[in-house]
């Protein structure tokens, strides 16, 4: 296809794929002639998940290139590719050494084997202090409720991976971008549906009459 295609197919600006491609972020196309090229359903794909990591994500460029570089190059351990391509998701945390003490109780407490130097702990331990310093600590009957569900969708998600250490790479990180929005927006309107049913399971209950007098 032509670049005109590829800007229809994609929705993405001419200006915006020249850019990815003078960055490198796209590779070029199969020239045809001396201003002319030809890209096909990878190159597609690619300004996809580019748009995915750039708008939704909101990575930086150079995080951006982080992730295709691991995508493309996953290398012989795919346990470490995937954790260098989601960790370099945001947020970006200041850095906590090895000093995790909320994140360790919590992660110990759930029976979860885990890497302190992952940049998930560090997250955790400053939504733990936050949540803390709030007045509202995280009790260990949330935590055990949290992590229930919490496993319940990672089994689903690594039992859905891709074959191919690329595509379970580029599967990890998009996933992982776009479903988190998914799984924040499900959680209030779970919260909304709860509350209304256990209101109106409330107005429904018959008050305590008084005593006669």
């Amino acid at each position: 296809m032509r670049v005109s295609e590829l800007v229809q197919r994609t929705g993405t600006p001419l200006a915006t794929i020249k850019y990815y491609l003078r960055e490198g972020l796209l590779p070029a196309g199969r020239s045809t002639a001396a201003t002319q090229a030809d890209y096909t359903e990878e190159h597609v794909r690619r300004v996809a998940v580019i748009r995915a990591l750039s708008e939704v994500a909101g990575l930086p460029l150079a995080k951006i290139r982080q992730v295709l570089a691991v995508i493309d190059v996953p290398g012989d351990d795919l346990f470490a590719a995937l954790g260098t391509a989601v960790g370099a998701l945001p947020p970006y945390p200041r850095e906590q050494g090895d000093d995790l003490p909320r994140a360790r109780a919590a992660v110990e407490r759930l029976g979860m084997r885990w890497d302190p130097d992952y940049p998930a702990a560090a997250q955790l331990e400053h939504a733990l202090a936050a949540a803390e310093a709030a007045g509202l600590p995280p009790t260990g009957e949330r935590l055990d409720a949290y992590g229930r569900a919490i496993g319940a969708l990672a089994e689903y998600d690594i039992r859905a991976m891709p074959h191919g250490a690329g595509s379970a790479v580029e599967y990890a990180v998009l996933g992982t971008a776009l479903y988190e929005p998914v799984l924040l927006a499900l959680r209030r309107i779970a919260h909304q549906d709860a509350a209304r049913r256990l209101l109106e399971g409330s107005a429904e209950r018959p008050g305590e009459r008084p005593p006669a007098g």
